[in-house]
């Protein structure tokens, strides 16, 4: 059966979408069928990840939310970026950057219940194992329609105060939600940080496990979205860290 995961962070600069890329990509690379659907509709950008121009003529989300195409219409085949031989599958199904669309989005909305009928059609359509949601960050009725639907909740918090505050009201609303599982993911931490002791310690606060700790890297600043990191540096730790994660979420 396809698992659903929300990809979500309360503030905004978190690292969501690299996150969800690069988890993508290994998964893909491990045979698996995946899909990424960008509903950061307001700032969408992870389509820069997968060189996607998200301005072209093809179709985004927001067509399939305003009755213009199937959203199997919308999902782009970007398995190359994951240089898997291995027979797996990538698809992204981009938020459209041109300025008229978010306008759009950000005056009308649109009816939030068809992204859950999106979803559904995604997973069958296109035969998935994985489908990951890269959500808005904060709470909005599509974020939380996000997380009600998932199977897993990725929560990024970064080891700052604000941080912390947002997510112990993402981890309640989730338990409200009744979702099955939510984890926790720090990134951007400082070398100098004793990892394991701020994994304990977060873990502690939220009752809530920690399923990575991904270091602030001078080469995912420079890379500059330009690019999936674990394809590009295999062997380096944040690599390592990453495919952590994907045996956490991917069992």
């Amino acid at each position: 059966m396809a698992k659903t995961i929300a990809i979500h962070s309360f503030r905004g600069g978190t690292g969501k979408s690299n996150t969800t890329a690069n988890l993508a990509c290994l998964l893909a690379g491990m045979g698996r069928r995946v899909g990424i659907v960008d509903t950061d509709l307001q700032s969408p950008g992870i389509h820069v990840l997968f060189g996607l121009d998200a301005k072209g003529p093809g179709y985004a989300l927001n067509d399939f939310l305003w009755g213009k195409c199937e959203v199997t219409r919308a999902a782009y085949d970007v398995t190359a970026a994951a240089e898997s031989s291995s027979g797996g599958r990538l698809f992204l199904i981009p938020a459209s950057i041109r300025a008229g669309d978010i306008a759009r989005v950000l005056h009308y909305g649109y009816d939030v219940n068809l992204l859950k009928e999106g979803y559904h059609r995604l997973i069958g359509d296109l035969s998935l194992d994985f489908l990951f949601v890269d959500t808005h960050p904060g709470l909005n009725e599509e974020t939380l329609l996000s997380i009600a639907i998932s199977d897993i909740l990725l929560i990024l918090l970064r080891p700052d105060h604000q941080d912390y505050q947002g997510t112990s009201v993402t981890v309640e609303i989730s338990r409200q939600l009744e979702v099955p599982r939510t984890c926790l993911v720090l990134n951007k931490v400082p070398e100098n940080f004793d990892r394991a002791a701020l994994a304990a310690k977060v873990s502690a606060a939220y009752d809530c496990k920690v399923v990575g700790v991904l270091n602030h890297e001078d080469q995912m600043m420079t890379l500059a979205s330009s690019g999936i990191f674990v394809i590009r540096y295999p062997d380096h730790p944040l690599s390592s860290e990453f495919k952590s994660i994907v045996r956490e979420v991917g069992q």
